[in-house]
């Protein structure tokens, strides 16, 4: 009974075969769009996280020291402690990291060896950049070059120059691919660095990099020991400590722990981007939002194509139900037929979906996708998302046509069959 019912459902679509087509087509597109959209938004994201894990430090020890919490008094049931404050005027501090030497040690310990692969120490200075009448101010950051190149693989995005020449020479700096544009830099250019107080050094330009991290980009980096020199540290203070750990994603428990022992503030790479995380997460939600409100759209098109079929097959549905077809034989076939068409055009919709992606994916664009910069887009292959919206259509289509084979069941052979030989 299922074959005769599934034959006669064909016949339906096939006997409309324009109206099969049209609607075939707009479930196609609609599905195209979502896959489309929901893979490029997911990309993005796969991409930050990625990027993030694979150049920025997974816990930075910041320079800032963590005091005590002070206890509340107010709230306390023994009231004999008294607490006041005198001449509470304190001189603004900036952040730095002290004798760094005995944190690298500790963390160099057997306690911390296995879950901290690399410790790289790292000063920070906001600098004016001077090359003939060009001048910006930049971010300068000194570090150890090796340290570094573990933490960022700084030596394979170089795109220009190499780490060689930068070793070798005095005041080298790597320069950021989007400081480099801006201000014109090329290899072996001379450029004035002017610190804040102090007075400016000359620098040389000995190589470019580009991480795809805007932010990494937009910096210059220096030896650990001139950025120390240009920021006015000594010797045993750094702006911080960047640390690769073993488990990237469950780094919680070790940051809680490291702020413990050391005083310093160690804020994780989840808790740095915690906004643009947050952000993706919205967008998700939009987009599968759209998923549902596209594929009701869909819906009532395969509802539209069922409802014609049965105002256009009254009479050959009547003459079935008179040789002993039920109402629930009548629900199930023209359910086939919503599934048919909900199904060609998810399917269908799948196969341009993949067009369309490889296609921007493939794009020689170079453009700037949030806190990064691609060539091409970053789009998600996870077959999960693909049959996910897939199923989201088909259901969908397979629901809308309840409403016409509800109303084919309802009808009454004697009446049709009469009224049609009127």
């Amino acid at each position: 009974m299922l074959k005769t019912l599934f034959d006669i459902a064909v016949r339906h679509l096939l006997g409309r075969r324009r109206q099969t087509l049209t609607t075939i087509f707009g479930v196609a597109i609609s599905t195209m769009v979502l896959i489309t959209t929901n893979s490029l938004t997911r990309g993005l994201l796969e991409s930050f996280i990625e990027t993030i894990v694979n150049v920025a430090p997974h816990i930075t020890v910041k320079g800032e020291k963590i005091d005590p919490v002070p206890l509340n008094l107010l709230k306390r049931e023994n009231f004999s402690e008294i607490a006041f404050v005198d001449n509470n005027i304190q001189k603004l501090e900036r952040e730095e990291v002290r004798n760094y030497r005995q944190i690298l040690t500790l963390l160099n310990s057997p306690a911390y060896q296995k879950q901290v692969t690399v410790a790289s120490p790292y000063v920070n200075a906001q600098v004016m950049a001077v090359k003939g009448s060009r001048n910006q101010p930049i971010l300068l950051k000194g570090v150890l070059i090796d340290r570094e190149d573990a933490i960022s693989g700084i030596r394979k995005k170089m795109v220009k120059g190499d780490i060689a020449l930068f070793e070798k020479t005095a005041h080298a700096l790597l320069v950021g691919k989007t400081v480099a544009k801006d201000m014109n830099l090329k290899l072996n250019d001379q450029v004035v660095l002017i610190p804040a107080s102090g007075k400016s050094r000359q620098c040389k330009v000995a190589g470019i990099f580009f991480s795809g991290i805007n932010a990494v980009d937009n910096s210059v980096l220096s030896s650990l020991k001139f950025a120390q020199i240009i920021d006015g540290l000594p010797a045993n203070k750094v702006s911080g400590i960047a640390l690769k750990v073993a488990d990237p994603f469950a780094n919680a428990s070790l940051s809680k722990d490291l702020e413990r022992v050391t005083g310093y503030r160690c804020m994780t790479w989840q808790t740095e981007n915690a906004s643009l995380l947050s952000l993706f997460t919205r967008i998700g939600y939009i987009v599968f939002s759209l998923v549902g409100f596209v594929g009701i759209v869909s819906g009532f098109g395969v509802a539209n194509i069922l409802v014609t079929t049965v105002f256009e097959k009254s009479r050959d549905i009547a003459i079935m139900k008179s040789l002993g077809f039920s109402a629930v034989e009548m629900v199930s076939m023209f359910i086939f037929e919503g599934f048919m068409v909900g199904l060609a055009g998810a399917l269908a919709g799948g196969v341009l979906a993949i067009g369309s992606i490889s296609l921007l994916a493939s794009l020689p664009i170079e453009s700037s996708q949030g806190p990064l910069t691609k060539t091409g887009f970053s789009m998600s292959w996870n077959p999960l998302y693909f049959l996910l919206i897939i199923g989201i259509t088909v259901l969908i289509s397979t629901l809308a046509a309840i409403l016409p084979s509800a109303r084919a069941a309802k009808l009454d052979p004697i009446t049709v069959l009469r009224d049609s030989s009127l």
